[in-house]
């Protein structure tokens, strides 16, 4: 089963984004997450829904979609079942 993550306080500041993912505010430049983000202008950035399961944040407007687990750099491997 997948983390669920706690996301809070997103806020922007010129070309940066902050998060708090967990209880760790954590800083990104915003061109490095999403090209469509970073050319968005400040209403459409502040206009953004944290999925309930936390597993990612919606920017409507922008038809944009940030998975928490790539901000993280977890990266998720398909698991297989060997054959006896």
């Amino acid at each position: 089963m997948d983390k669920r993550h706690e996301i809070k306080d997103i806020h922007f500041n010129g070309e940066k984004m902050s998060i708090t993912i967990d209880g760790v505010e954590r800083n990104y430049n915003i061109i490095d997450v999403s090209e469509r983000l970073f050319k968005a202008d400040e209403s459409q950035r502040l206009n953004f829904v944290i999925s309930p399961s936390g597993y990612g944040i919606h920017w409507p407007l922008i038809d944009e979609d940030i998975s928490i687990d790539a901000l993280l750099g977890i990266v998720h491997t398909p698991k297989f079942n060997k054959a006896a």
